[in-house]
């Protein structure tokens, strides 16, 4: 396998920071196994929307970071930022409970679609464990290469960052406890939004309030949860 580097199209200041990685020869392997995958199969999110999660959010603007695992499967769903989805696009179960945790804890309403970009122009990175996945066909794209990827980009905000809020949810995300400093930072954690789950303590869980409260005490403005109309 070539281990040229890799040269992806991604926010610069996360380029830069993530640049090893791109000459590592997993990275070179991954994109191998995509471009493999994208002769015989639907692959997504579409190919521009890979790396959503940083290009709406750069290194320096990072203030909350909300980890998934997989980017949805489904047809028009996925573009880039865990949890979220394209307007237009019903909203999945674990989006939906996501919203009544927020309406529950700040009294803000649902709103009429599921996309998180909102969120992420703020400084909520919004990052999903694995970057890409075969049309219906949930975890296909797990242990290629992507976890590799995105803990490196855990761990360089954990490293280089100070006073961020992490928000774990659910087992998966939670065992990425391992790669924060919990002194310099603030870990959250809660079972998962989805159905199966929610109702064991992810409802109650105030996540959204204790991220601005923690944002507020240390001088930075609150991240706003409602979504634009």
């Amino acid at each position: 396998m070539s281990e040229a580097k890799v040269n992806p199209q991604i926010e610069e200041s996360w380029k830069e920071i993530l640049e090893e990685e791109f000459s590592a020869p997993y990275f070179g392997a991954l994109k191998a196994f995509l471009i493999e995958e994208k002769k015989k199969h639907t692959v997504y999110p579409p190919g521009p929307l890979i790396f959503s999660a940083f290009d709406h959010t750069p290194f320096n603007k990072v203030k909350v970071v909300i980890l998934g695992q997989d980017p949805y499967h489904g047809p028009g769903q996925a573009h880039g930022l865990c949890f979220s989805v394209n307007r237009g696009v019903d909203k999945p179960p674990s989006l939906m409970n996501i919203f009544k945790e927020i309406e529950r804890d700040l009294r803000i309403p649902a709103p009429p679609h599921g996309n998180l970009e909102h969120w992420a122009d703020q400084g909520v990175l919004l990052l999903n464990a694995t970057l890409t996945v075969r049309a219906r066909q949930a975890g296909s794209h797990q242990n290629k290469g992507w976890e590799r990827f995105t803990d490196a980009a855990i761990r360089a905000l954990s490293e280089k960052r100070n006073g961020l809020v992490f928000l774990l949810w659910g087992n998966y995300a939670g065992a990425k406890e391992a790669l924060i400093d919990r002194g310099k930072h603030h870990v959250l954690k809660a079972p998962h939004p989805s159905p199966l789950s929610a109702s064991r303590g992810f409802f109650g869980c105030s996540h959204f309030s204790k991220t601005n409260e923690l944002l507020q005490s240390q001088g930075l403005e609150p991240i706003d949860w409602q979504q634009k109309k």
